[in-house]
């Protein structure tokens, strides 16, 4: 949920929303490209792309399967 300075926060890693609608949900999306190693995250609130943003594996601290 984006909070009241437009920013969405996961395992204590904020990145920042600008179009982001207040306190509601925001979907991420990760997206890894063979070339790069910093994954992109895109931010997507009812089928429109609010912002890309690029942040390190370790810094998301998510699990991969």
């Amino acid at each position: 949920m984006a909070n009241f300075y437009h920013k969405v926060s996961i395992n204590n890693l904020e990145l920042r929303v600008p179009k982001a609608p207040l306190h509601k949900r925001i979907q991420l999306r990760k997206v890894v490209y063979k070339e790069s190693c910093l994954p992109e995250i895109r931010l997507w609130h009812k089928n429109e792309l609010l912002g890309i943003q690029k942040a390190k594996n370790f810094e998301l601290n998510l699990v991969q399967f």
